[in-house]
């Protein structure tokens, strides 16, 4: 499928997909939104693809927000409407994701676009990188799951501060806050996710699955994570990669999940 709004990529095994809007600053409209959406599903559903990252065009933003002409005058019905097909979106697409996303973010993150990097599983930050939920000063709150994720991320008290201040944070407060995994410099994201993407593909893909939908569990209502754990834990085994990667460790040798 052609996107209209995405360039679409797979090689060595990962398949990154840049938002492309760039005179927009990437802004996450309705149509750029459902495209993330299939294109993620294209990639879960894709056997040659193991891992996907995510960003943005341009050295400006990954996502400076939610294209607000779109829904300015939106009814309290069809705001419900956007935030429920936004939370479907990043948490049974992005979020729960068996394949690992990774999260580029090469500038501006702020409103649906920090959203966005927050459903993801890593995120690795240049740093001119600026983050931010500015939705109060709209008259609005973060629809996207950013009141519940960032403080599961960063505490309840930074959260807070965050999000009634609306305040932009940079990359080196993201990384102190706990936001992002990894700090780089702009000329050298792509390459640094390129090689954090190395990493995570020698192991198995299997067992990161599994080990996706436990983390995932952790601090869910009504949900026991630790004996989702144990569920996916005995999942992991007789299969072609457990086999591998304990043959290889008995003969002292390594892996090879490809």
């Amino acid at each position: 499928m052609s996107y209209n709004n995405l360039i679409y990529t797979i090689k060595d095994r990962v398949n990154t997909i840049s938002i492309n809007r760039p005179k927009k600053l990437n802004a996450l409209n309705i149509e750029t939104f459902s495209e993330i959406d299939h294109a993620v599903k294209s990639s879960v559903s894709n056997p040659e693809v193991r891992l996907i990252v995510i960003t943005g065009v341009g050295d400006k933003a990954f996502v400076a927000g939610a294209d607000i002409k779109e829904f300015v005058k939106f009814t309290m019905e069809e705001g419900f409407q956007l935030s429920e097909s936004g939370h479907k979106i990043l948490t049974e697409t992005i979020e729960n994701c068996p394949k690992p996303i990774i999260a580029a973010i090469n500038g501006y993150a702020l409103g649906g676009g920090l959203e966005l990097a927050l459903a993801c599983h890593l995120r690795v930050a240049s740093e001119n990188s600026k983050m931010g939920l500015p939705e109060v000063s709209l008259g609005v709150i973060p629809g996207y799951g950013g009141t519940q994720r960032l403080p599961q991320l960063i505490g309840k008290g930074r959260a807070l501060d965050m999000i009634m201040t609306g305040k932009m944070i940079n990359a080196d407060q993201a990384l102190d806050y706990g936001l992002i995994n990894y700090k780089t410099t702009a000329d050298q994201l792509m390459s640094f996710t390129d090689d954090l993407a190395k990493k995570i593909l020698l192991n198995s893909s299997n067992a990161i699955k599994h080990s996706i939908k436990s983390i995932n569990a952790y601090d869910k209502s009504g949900v026991d994570g630790f004996k989702v754990e144990m569920n996916e834990f005995g999942k992991c085994f007789q299969t072609n990669d457990f086999v591998k990667g304990t043959t290889a460790f008995l003969n002292k040798t390594k892996p090879d999940f490809n």
